[in-house]
This record gives structure tokens, C-alpha cells and sequence, in this order.
């Protein structure tokens, strides 16, 4: 399964790759000791007031409100005044590409997951990439998705899916919290010399990498600064910000659950393309420290594919991949939950247990009121079939009142399947003593029933017994 994993991959239960030092161990985290800390902290914190029209200005969040609002506005007034020109509409998509890159190659999968171990040139580099696409510091950002991996869809995920796409997608940042996000363990970022440099010259990174360098490298090139300033800076910030607030937001509804369903993360392919590869979010969730969000070579994930290659050059280290095993079973589950869905809505034969018992004399008797035949030890009324029957009513009638089971099964004819699975549908009763003759017990469980699926209760649970019931009644 695994696509890319060669010999620069590791397992992540692997403890020769842990890298964590004695100082970034200790957490300066508070923690209650409780069972339910979830529970614990909704219970014991007070969160703001509901956000209301009458209260809405007081609870915006201005500096989110101005990031998010005025580079649209700049972008669509500046594009109907400033050309674009086909070097920059190349370059624009590049530096999309390379910001973006700095999100979930960095931001992400390296510094909130711990999914690779990076050199620190290219830690540099992606710690300035991520910078220009204004989401906050590495400290701030990996803070806040370490929560909501940890708390998914409580009321301590900063970005709870639960309170709507919009408010996953921008409301979160729109508004003030009205909860703080659970604890989260940053304090191995806090150590990282590349975080506490971005962090220092954070707002002059902002202005360089966001605006300065893309409007420059334009100029340079082909003399576009205006150009490069409003596509490959204005509009680029713009198409970055929502492609990464789809992972909060598209990602947990759009889509399938092939690992869990137990939360909201889905995969999609729609969303693997808007977000730069993050759009197999059922899978991330369930494997976060994977380096991957793909697992299979066609599906779309410029990222995982970006790490690698960086691995190859000698940037990139210590690939995380999830034991494939484990992997598996997931799928698996989410498979077998699928046909349990189906064989739920299918009607089968009545149990055994929930059939009355009749003796042979019972049986014969009744059998000469009515058209009942026995085969592998249960008493069928095949009164709605006789005229049906494919080999003609003779074979039918010739076995009322008789042990028809070595017939059944192959001695006039050796029947298929859905005959065995409508034949069990017929059933009425159960053979005081089973078949005369004895028989082979799994030629009593029709083909449909014999990789049934089974819930882990219904294997626990003890089956009543039959009550003997003979006489003219017995057959219900």
C-alpha cells in the first residue's frame, strides 16, 4: 500500500526515531487529572455569552476581519485596473504552490505532526514560505491543530465542524472564541530556533514574503511589479487562505469515512485538489504522524510527494508511515460496518431458536394437511412454491411428508445457492432429533448466512433455547 516508503521511511512506533529531548519532554501543560477532561473543562469554565446581532461588533475579531476581508477587495479592484500579464499568472500559481507548500508541508505535516524530521535550511525555508501566507506563527498555528486533533468535534476543537462549514471554514477567526481551545503540548516548538526566529521578525516576514518578494521577483523578471503585487501577492494570499480553511472545513464534509466514521473527517478527491493534497482527511485523522494523507500512488498529494523528494536530496528525513497492518484494519472495519448496513436491510430465515420443535409422528401428520417437506433437519411449507418449483410440481409433491434432504443436495438434483437461501426462507419448525440420518451441520446454515456479519454484542449475547412445542399448533 505504502507508495513512496523505501528505506528513508520509518515506522511511527518505531523508537529509534524519536528525536525529543529531556527539556522538550517536560510540558508546562496544566492538565486536571480527570477521567473526561473534555467533560471536566466545559463544566468548570465558563464560556462568553452567544454571539448575537446586538453584540456582533463587540465579539468580531478586527484584525482576522481585515486580513480576510481587505486583500479581496484590493485583489478584484486591482485586477480591473493592473493587466495580467502571462508571466505573472505563471509566477501567481508558483508562489501559490510554494506558500501553500509552506502551510501543509510545514506548518502541518512537519511542525504540528512531527511527521518528518526537516535540515534546518529547509526549515528556514518553509518557516518564510508559511509566513507569506499569513496564518499566524508556526507556535500559534500548531497550537490550535493540536487541539483540534485532539478534541475533534467538541466544544474544545477551535474550529468544531459541528457549528456548521461556515463557521470551520472563517467564523472561527471571524469571531471571538467563546471558549479557549483545550490544552495542547507545544513546548517542543518553543525550543525550535526556526520558530522563535519567525516568531521575532514575524510581522516583517508578513510584509516580505506575502507582498515585497512576489510584487520584486515580477518586476525583476519581466517588469510587472503592479502585477506581481496584486496576483502573485493580493489574489495569491487570497486563494491560499481558503484553499487551507478548506482542510477545516470542506474536508469534514465532503466525502467518504474508508478509516472511521466515528468523527467528521472525510476523504475527497475534489478537496485533495483544492487544498494542496490535505483532502484525504479521514485517513489523516485516523494516522496523524503520517507523512502522507494519499496512500495509493494515483491519489492526488503534491505534499506528500514534495516531502519525499526533499528526502531524496538529503533535506528531508525520517518519513513517518503508520504500520500498513494497522491501516488495513481500519479499512477493513469501515468495510465490513458497510455490509452490515446491507445485510441489515435484508429479510433472513427465522433462527433456530425461534422455531418450535415438532416430532417426526407430529410432522408426518401435519405434512398430510398442508405441503411440508423436511430438509437438513427444519420443517419447510413449500405451499407457495410448488407451482414454481424450475424441475416441475411432481418432485415437489413426490417429498411431502418425507426426509427430502439427500434429494436437495444432489441425489435428484444439487441445488445453487439462491435456491439454498429461498429455501430457508420456508422454514416453520425444527426436527425433534434432527434429520434421521444424520447431516453434515453446515449444510443447515444456508449460503447467505454463513459470512454473516456479526456485532461484537450479538457475539457476546447467549441464545435461548428452543421450547418443544408438538401437537397441531407446533407450526406457526
Amino acid at each position: 500500500m505504502s507508495d513512496v516508503v523505501k528505506k528513508d521511511s520509518v515506522s511511527i512506533n518505531d523508537p529509534s526515531t524519536t528525536t525529543t529531548t529531556a527539556s522538550q519532554a517536560t510540558s508546562p501543560v496544566s492538565v486536571p487529572d480527570v477521567d473526561n477532561y473534555v467533560a471536566y473543562t466545559i463544566k468548570n469554565t465558563k464560556a462568553l455569552p452567544p454571539i448575537t446581532w446586538s453584540n456582533l461588533l463587540n465579539e468580531l475579531n478586527w484584525l482576522s476581519v481585515y486580513i480576510l476581508t481587505v486583500p479581496p477587495v484590493v485583489g478584484v479592484v486591482g485586477a480591473f485596473y493592473v493587466k495580467l500579464q502571462w508571466e505573472t499568472a505563471v509566477w501567481a500559481v508558483a508562489y501559490y504552490f510554494l506558500t501553500g507548500l509552506g502551510i501543509t508541508a510545514g506548518y502541518h505535516r512537519l511542525w504540528a505532526h512531527r511527521a518528518y524530521n526537516a535540515s534546518l535550511p529547509l526549515q528556514y525555508i518553509l518557516a518564510a514560505l508559511g509566513t507569506g501566507s499569513l496564518q499566524g506563527s508556526i507556535k500559534w498555528w500548531s497550537r490550535g491543530h493540536r487541539a483540534h486533533h485532539r478534541y475533534t468535534d467538541t466544544e474544545l476543537d477551535p474550529y468544531n465542524a459541528h457549528k456548521g462549514f461556515w463557521y470551520a471554514h472563517v467564523g472561527w477567526m471571524l469571531v471571538k472564541p467563546r471558549r479557549r481551545p483545550g490544552a495542547a503540548d507545544v513546548s517542543d516548538l518553543r525550543h525550535n530556533p526556526v520558530v522563535k526566529w519567525q516568531h521575532k521578525y514575524y510581522r516583517s516576514l508578513i510584509l516580505f514574503m506575502g507582498f515585497i518578494l512576489p510584487s520584486l521577483v515580477a518586476y525583476l523578471g519581466w517588469g510587472d511589479a503592479k502585477g506581481g503585487f496584486i496576483y502573485a501577492g493580493v489574489l495569491r494570499l487570497v486563494f491560499v487562505h481558503h484553499s487551507t480553511f478548506c482542510v477545516n472545513s470542506l474536508a469534514h464534509w465532503l466525502g467518504e469515512t474508508p478509516f472511521d466514521d466515528k468523527h467528521t473527517p472525510r476523504d475527497h478527491m475534489i478537496t485533495a485538489f483544492v487544498t494542496i493534497g490535505e483532502g484525504y482527511h479521514n485517513f489523516h485523522h485516523q494516522f496523524p504522524m503520517d507523512y502522507r494523507n494519499a496512500i495509493k500512488w494515483y491519489q492526488y498529494d503534491p505534499t506528500k510527494w514534495c516531502i519525499w523528494v526533499l528526502s531524496k536530496l538529503g533535506l528531508a528525513s525520517h518519513l513517518k508511515v503508520f504500520p500498513d497492518n494497522e491501516v488495513r484494519k481500519g479499512q477493513l472495519t469501515m468495510e465490513l460496518k458497510k455490509l452490515r448496513r446491507t445485510q441489515d436491510k435484508l429479510s433472513w430465515p427465522s433462527d433456530s431458536n425461534d422455531l418450535p420443535v415438532i416430532s417426526w409422528e407430529s410432522f408426518t401428520s401435519q405434512a398430510e394437511k398442508r405441503p411440508l417437506m423436511l430438509i437438513s433437519g427444519f420443517i419447510h411449507d413449500v405451499s407457495n412454491f410448488i407451482e414454481e418449483h424450475p424441475g416441475g410440481e411432481h418432485f415437489i409433491r413426490n417429498y411431502i411428508g418425507k426426509d427430502a434432504t439427500t434429494a436437495f443436495f444432489g441425489g435428484v438434483y444439487d441445488h445453487s445457492n439462491a435456491a439454498h437461501n429461498l429455501l430457508a426462507m420456508k422454514r416453520v419448525g425444527v426436527l425433534h432429533g434432527g434429520s434421521p440420518h444424520g447431516l453434515d451441520d453446515k449444510r443447515a446454515i444456508p449460503p447467505s448466512q454463513r459470512l454473516r456479519i456479526a456485532r461484537y454484542t450479538e457475539l457476546l449475547a447467549p441464545g435461548s433455547s428452543s421450547t418443544y412445542s408438538d401437537g397441531e399448533d407446533g407450526l406457526l
